[in-house]
């Protein structure tokens, strides 16, 4: 029996690099489609802590952040993102804030189409959520763009690290 060459060496720092970035992929019939989140290099805030660290609540807080972020790169400025809910008659909800509670609740903040305050609280076993183009409520106001508020709380340390 012959023994294989070893030709791929590894640092340490690698090594542990590739524990703590976890495996992501996409693809989209479009060869012009813009990038999707999972095609895109994590934020450096979001890596700080391997994967294995995090509770299921902030693993998927963290990456739900990234698809809305990434949705709302593509949209207009008459646009701002709302978010459906599947298997019930949640409807949508124009989000105004996402929070996680450990380990394993995720909660969404945010305005019906009725225009009522409207909160959804969800065990993360349940997370499944439709990101809609939606108009924007105030026509005159500037869109908001939730995504990239949530990324700031990462920077900021206020949500991702107990610190909230």
């Amino acid at each position: 029996m012959a023994i294989e060459p070893v030709t791929d060496i590894s640092t340490t720092a690698e090594l542990a690099e590739g524990e703590a970035l976890p495996r992501a992929a996409a693809v989209h019939s479009d060869p012009e489609a813009p990038a999707s989140a999972e095609q895109k290099p994590l934020p450096r805030a979001m890596s700080r802590r391997p994967v294995k660290e995090k509770s299921e609540a902030e693993w998927a807080y963290e990456r739900v952040i990234l698809y809305i972020r990434n949705f709302e790169e593509q949209l207009d400025s008459a646009e701002e993102v709302a978010m459906g809910f599947a298997g019930g008659d949640a409807g949508v909800l124009q989000i105004e804030g996402v929070g996680f509670f450990e380990p394993d609740i995720l909660t969404f903040y945010g305005y019906d189409e009725d225009g009522l305050k409207t909160q959804l609280i969800q065990h993360v076993s349940q997370l499944n959520v439709v990101l809609r183009a939606i108009p924007k409520l105030e026509p005159e106001e500037p869109a908001r763009r939730i995504g990239f508020q949530l990324e700031r709380g990462w920077l900021g340390g206020d949500a991702g690290d107990g610190s909230a």
